[in-house]
């Protein structure tokens, strides 16, 4: 049986082999959140496809505006593949510390004060 600390160092190098793969085969076409945005801001038609040129990230007068670290999880888009590689790393060891943290804290405001 493994330990606590293989298991998560196991959990992590499959985290981010499969983030790896993601990069690769990650569709070009808005998610579920962007179609949205796309349609409330008439850009889209709800059973349409997306025109060449709308732009989810546009400030609208009036409406929620907001620019992400990590755009269309990469760095940049100069950077191709490798911005996508060093985001889900980035995003994975993030996510993983706050995990921890959290525990952690659970585990502190469980024990009985002395």
């Amino acid at each position: 049986m493994m330990d606590n600390k293989t298991f998560i160092i196991v959990g992590i190098v499959i985290a981010l082999l499969i983030g790896f793969v993601a990069v690769f085969m990650a569709s070009g076409d808005p998610d579920g959140l962007e179609s949205t945005a796309l349609v409330v801001q008439g850009q889209k038609e709800l059973t349409g496809a997306t025109p060449e040129d709308a732009e989810v990230h546009e400030e609208t007068a009036g409406r929620f505006a907001y620019d992400s670290p990590m755009p269309d999880y990469s760095l940049d888009e100069s950077m191709g593949p490798l911005g996508g590689l060093v985001a889900i790393v980035f995003g994975t060891i993030l996510t993983f510390l706050v995990v921890l943290g959290l525990a952690y804290g659970i585990k502190l405001a469980g024990k009985p004060a002395k």
